[in-house]
């Protein structure tokens, strides 16, 4: 017989005592109350008769990670704690865990709750063998581990985010230690894919309360016109590249949960006038495509503890001709003031297609020779112009 006290609702523990119980096959309880006491009694219990314990019902909300992680596929993350916590009983509804039994384990089920929790948030994913893990003691200082190795953060798949480059570590350098960090190089150095990783470490660490992503909306050189659809719907594509890396570093539902609480907030450059930016890191993206104005607007909304990064490529600006690009500016006006730093990649930091660096290392030859002849006065290359063809030699001869 066990004995229940009165806070616990008598309706409630007739439901579930009458549950079949999985665990261990058995089929029902018999369930009485007396004064104000409620008492249960279990046709198979192991304890003897007339023994008596204090039961507790307590909820335990999955907040930091996403619900769907956290209970495995087909609820597999679920039956394994049920498992080893067998004089629990654990009912999983949404994001709440729903947990009865006594208060000694009670209290050593919350310590594991607490710590698979944090290394599901942290890791994006949560294995049958990480809780066997995790409850027997035996996961060790990961946090220490991480910082040896370089982790920025997880995929959503599990595997770590990391800096490739020597110039991508001098950015995880920067952001660590300056509220305001420039990012300049050509593509596919991973500017932005390090940037939000950064964003996102600090936001899961609890560093920020919010990250703040924005794009000038300016097209690559094409004339899109009038888009259909809201607000949102014609600046998305313009943010889309943001989009694509949250989403490998946060599940979808829980990025889906941070959009509607404006936790994460993507916005084009030209909302942020009027605003300070507290408790965030903000980050702004293809720099190079601000006016002068428009970027000393965006670096004066900083806030308290907010840190900011700039990205940009000097080679890809799309700014109607004779207008200054704000990026250029700043870099040259802003370099060497405290609490700001620079870091310049190359094309030696570029991580995409191998094709990507050839593609870079012919244009900027092409550009040395564009400024070369531009210095000596000359013509630019005749590579610039498209050429005319040459008549076969079919024994006729162009007119002078």
């Amino acid at each position: 017989m066990y004995f229940v006290t009165s806070n616990v609702n008598f309706a409630h523990v007739k439901r579930v005592m009458r549950t079949r119980d999985t665990r261990d096959n058995t089929h029902r309880c018999f369930v009485f109350r007396r004064s104000t006491s409620i008492f249960f009694i279990h046709p198979y219990t192991a304890l003897p008769l007339g023994t008596t314990t204090h039961m507790i019902e307590k909820h335990f909300v999955i907040e930091e990670a996403d619900p769907i992680v956290f209970y495995g596929p087909s609820n597999a993350n679920l039956r394994m704690l049920r498992a080893l916590c067998p004089k629990l009983r654990i009912v999983g509804r949404g994001n709440v865990l729903k947990v009865m039994g006594n208060e000694e384990d009670m209290a050593e089920f919350e310590e594991f709750f607490t710590r698979l929790e944090q290394h599901c948030s942290r890791h994006n994913v949560l294995t049958e063998e990480t809780i066997l893990e995790i409850v027997k003691g035996h996961s060790g200082n990961e946090t220490q581990t991480e910082a040896d190795r370089g982790i920025i953060v997880y995929s959503t798949g599990g595997k770590p985010i990391a800096p490739r480059t020597e110039n991508q570590k001098r950015l995880v350098e920067a952001f660590q230690h300056h509220d305001m960090v420039f990012a300049i190089g050509p593509a596919g150095t991973g500017k932005t894919y390090v940037a939000i990783a950064l964003a996102v470490k600090a936001l899961k660490n609890k560093e920020a309360r919010k990250i703040i992503l924005s794009r000038p909306a300016v097209e690559a050189g094409e004339k899109l016109g009038f888009l259909p659809g809201d607000m949102k719907e014609k600046i998305d594509p313009y943010l889309q590249p943001l989009y694509d890396a949250l989403q490998e570093m946060i599940p979808a539902a829980k990025l889906q949960e941070y959009l509607d609480q404006n936790v994460i907030q993507i916005a084009p450059l030209a909302f942020m006038r009027g605003r300070t930016l507290n408790d965030a890191v903000v980050i702004l993206d293809e720099a190079q495509n601000t006016t002068s104005m428009q970027l000393k607007m965006f670096l004066t909304r900083m806030g308290w503890n907010t840190k900011m990064i700039i990205t940009g490529d000097r080679t890809q600006i799309d700014l109607p001709p004779r207008t200054v690009s704000g990026l250029v500016e700043a870099v040259r006006l802003l370099d060497g003031i405290p609490g700001i730093a620079m870091v310049e990649l190359t094309k030696a930091d570029i991580v995409r297609h191998k094709l990507v660096q050839r593609i870079v290392d012919a244009y900027e030859r092409q550009q040395a020779l564009r400024e070369a002849a531009a210095k000596d006065g000359g013509t630019a290359p005749a590579q610039d112009a498209p050429q005319a063809e040459t008549p076969e030699d079919d024994g006729q001869t162009s007119k002078p």
